[in-house]
C-alpha cells in the first residue's frame, strides 16, 4: 500500500508507505486527506485510518524546478502511446531530427511512433517525408510526472494530481 503525499499548498511532493505516512500522520506532520476504507491498521493501543492521501501541516520548499528526466516510457506515456504521425497505437520512439544528424535526446525531439512509421521514416526528417506530426512535443509538466510512483497509484490520487497539471 502506497501513500501519495501533498505539500501543504497541495502540490504532489512523493508517494511513500503507508507506514510511513502514518507516522507522519501520528507526529502531526500530516493530516488524512483520503483513506482506505474498511481497511484499518491494527495497532497495539487500538485501530487507525490506512490513509491514501496526506497533506503536510507545514510548506515544504522543494529547490529548484524539478526536471523531468527522458526516457523511453515517458515519450510513450506523454503521447499516450500514440504515434506521433499517423495516430495508430505506438510500441516504439522516433527522434524527429535523427540522431545521426545530431538530433538530441530531449522531450522536443522525441515523438512516440509505430513500428511501420518509424521504418519508413528512418534516417530522415518529417519534412523530407512530406509528413506532419500531430502533435507538438513538449516536456510534461505536472505532479504526475515529477513525483515517482505516481503511475502505478491509486485512483483516489487523481483528482490531487489534476490539480497540479
Amino acid at each position: 500500500m502506497r501513500t501519495l503525499v501533498l505539500n501543504a499548498g497541495y502540490e504532489p511532493l512523493a508517494v511513500v508507505s503507508f507506514k510511513r505516512a502514518l507516522v507522519l500522520v501520528m507526529n502531526e506532520k500530516a493530516s488524512i486527506v483520503e483513506r482506505i476504507e474498511d481497511e484499518p491498521v491494527w495497532g497495539t493501543h487500538g485501530s487507525y485510518e490506512r490513509p491514501a492521501v496526506i497533506v503536510l501541516t507545514r510548506y515544504v520548499r522543494v529547490p529548484g524546478g524539478r526536471r523531468v528526466p527522458v526516457t523511453r516510457r515517458g515519450v510513450l506515456r506523454r503521447d499516450n502511446h500514440r504515434c506521433g504521425y499517423c495516430g495508430k497505437p505506438a510500441s516504439t520512439i522516433d527522434h524527429i531530427l535523427p540522431r545521426s544528424r545530431g538530433g538530441a535526446d530531449s522531450w522536443e525531439n522525441l515523438v512516440a511512433a509505430c513500428l511501420r512509421c518509424n521504418n519508413i521514416k528512418s534516417d530522415r526528417t518529417p519534412q523530407e517525408m512530406g509528413w506532419e506530426l500531430r502533435i507538438t512535443p513538449r516536456p510534461p509538466r505536472g505532479g504526475a510526472w515529477t513525483v515517482r510512483g505516481v503511475e502505478r497509484g491509486d485512483p483516489r490520487w487523481e483528482p490531487y494530481l489534476a490539480l497540479a497539471a
